[in-house]
């Protein structure tokens, strides 16, 4: 369920930043036209892909943010379970080596 959360989080901001992309090429492919309207769509084009950018940063440092808190959550919950965990291993690991010798 994360996975899916993750992937199309990833999948928006890949697709977000396509958008800046293909908007300051507009924005290049404008940029000699005259005229005030032309200058007006250039400098409310240029604020808004500048309020983008920002925004696109914003979300990639909230994502490494919790993807670190998860990491240090998850290494912490293994260094203080250490030997639970060791334990459950060792029984699925005994489980699936008593189930194969009897299997053959």
């Amino acid at each position: 369920m994360e996975s899916n959360v993750q992937a199309a989080r990833q999948q928006l901001m890949d697709d977000f930043a396509k958008i800046v992309s293909d908007a300051e090429g507009l924005l290049k492919a404008v940029r000699d036209m005259p005229g005030e309207k032309a200058e007006a769509f250039r400098a409310t084009c240029e604020a808004r892909l500048g309020a983008a950018k920002e925004r696109l940063r914003l979300i990639q440092d909230t994502a490494v943010e919790k993807t670190t808190a998860a990491a240090r959550a998850a290494d912490t919950y293994t260094r203080e379970n250490a030997w639970p965990l060791i334990g459950v291993a060792a029984f699925i690991g005994f489980a699936l080596g008593y189930l194969m010798r009897d299997s053959d």
